[in-house]
């Protein structure tokens, strides 16, 4: 089989092979571990491994070779309208186990369904009905045409903000259910969005440098900036799917405590909506509050690395959304904060009784309640202000 390995098409061609390998590592992670993430980000990989197999084999000679230039021409390996469903519902199913696919949800892959129709009309009838080119008469692949390029385009820069929001949104109840936020935030996750959506924005720039989409033009350096950042979100991806069998992560009741994962899929109610309901505290979330500041200190819930905002619920006999409330509007501060303050307080208060020369400060820090050294740096620093280093050496001087 021909193929010219020159810089541009060999470069390609190790992110093409890396990317097909990763894409199985991931199917088969999925299928051991039944991870629904893992087939989602299979799928995402396999289309961003097919979206540079024209540039890869266009740079190799295909377009010069009769046989090989149809097969280039009639496979539609730019899956514009598939990318962008595929990595929403990635993140989706990421950040919520409990996703389910369901029938509306089919609708999000309208546009690519009717692109497959249209390439499969072209083909039969380019090669079938006519014997020879009509649609492709001009010679130009129509994965380039300006048209699905741009329409591609908008639709990604669509689903990557909408990826965004849901990050945000789950991040925000995160910190709002959990004390143990930093455990599950899937960080890795919005640092790849961001790079995505500068990649968009170099991908714009070639809109109105280079326009014509229908030649290979500049846009190799495009096509390797793709491929790095593809490549980085399958190695992340893979190696993050390692880490959730590896790493200890707190024990969520499934009935309870991941509720708030699903309420992250749905719209959240007007801000005008939460203003009525919550306009001022009443006589009866000052005495849960009051009720909350004693359980904390005399009964050091606090000390619990996994708690939860159900778990306080439940010690208070109220709704979570209740305790939420009040901890949002009495002590101005999401629950997180609000236990992790009790937690750097306690840290404190033992570092201050010498505690710390029987035991490290990282022990002291964990017996508090939090369940790593850099949650409690962070907590800490965000509390007073300081890292504990220079915290406590002020305290010795």
């Amino acid at each position: 089989m021909h193929f010219g390995f020159g810089f541009k098409s060999s470069t390609l061609l190790i992110f093409f092979v890396h990317g097909i390998i990763f894409t199985l590592l991931l199917l088969y992670k999925g299928i051991r571990n039944g991870h629904k993430s893992s087939f989602w980000l299979a799928a995402f990989i396999f289309l961003c491994t097919m979206y540079i197999a024209p540039f890869m084999l266009g740079y190799a000679g295909w377009y010069g070779i009769d046989t090989y230039r149809e097969i280039l021409f009639f496979v539609p390996f730019q899956q514009l309208f598939l990318l962008p469903p595929f990595l929403y519902f990635y993140v989706k199913s990421s950040l919520n186990p409990c996703f389910r696919f369901k029938r509306k949800d089919w609708l999000h892959f309208v546009p690519a369904i009717m692109y497959a129709i249209y390439s499969l009309m072209v083909w039969v009838t380019d090669t079938l009905i006519l014997d020879e080119y009509y649609f492709y008469a001009d010679q130009r692949d129509k994965d380039f045409s300006a048209w699905y390029q741009i329409a591609g385009f908008v639709m990604l820069v669509f689903y990557l903000f909408e990826s965004l929001k849901l990050y945000a949104k789950y991040k925000k109840k995160t910190y709002e259910t959990v004390s143990f936020a930093d455990s599950i935030l899937h960080v890795w996750i919005q640092r790849f969005l961001i790079a995505f959506l500068g990649l968009l924005l170099i991908r714009a720039l070639f809109f109105i440098i280079n326009p014509e989409w229908a030649n290979f033009g500049r846009k190799y350096w495009y096509y390797l900036a793709f491929s790095i950042l593809f490549y980085y979100i399958a190695l992340s991806g893979y190696v993050h799917s390692i880490k959730i069998n590896l790493q200890f992560l707190p024990k969520l009741d499934s009935n309870t405590t991941m509720d708030f994962l699903a309420e992250a899929d749905h719209q959240e109610k007007p801000a005008e909506n939460s203003e009525k309901t919550q306009v001022s505290i009443t006589e009866e979330d000052k005495i849960l509050q009051q009720q909350l500041e004693q359980f904390m200190t005399e009964e050091q819930l606090f000390a619990n690395p996994s708690l939860t905002l159900f778990d306080v619920a439940s010690k208070l006999n109220t709704h979570p959304k209740k305790v939420s409330n009040i901890i949002n509007k009495g002590f101005k501060m999401n629950f997180n904060d609000f236990v992790n303050t009790y937690r750097t307080k306690e840290v404190i208060k033992k570092v201050e009784a010498n505690e710390n020369n029987i035991k490290t400060l990282l022990g002291i820090a964990l017996e508090s309640g939090f369940n790593s050294k850099s949650t409690f740096n962070r907590a800490f620093k965000k509390h007073t202000q300081q890292t504990p280093k220079e915290y406590f050496s002020k305290k010795d001087s």
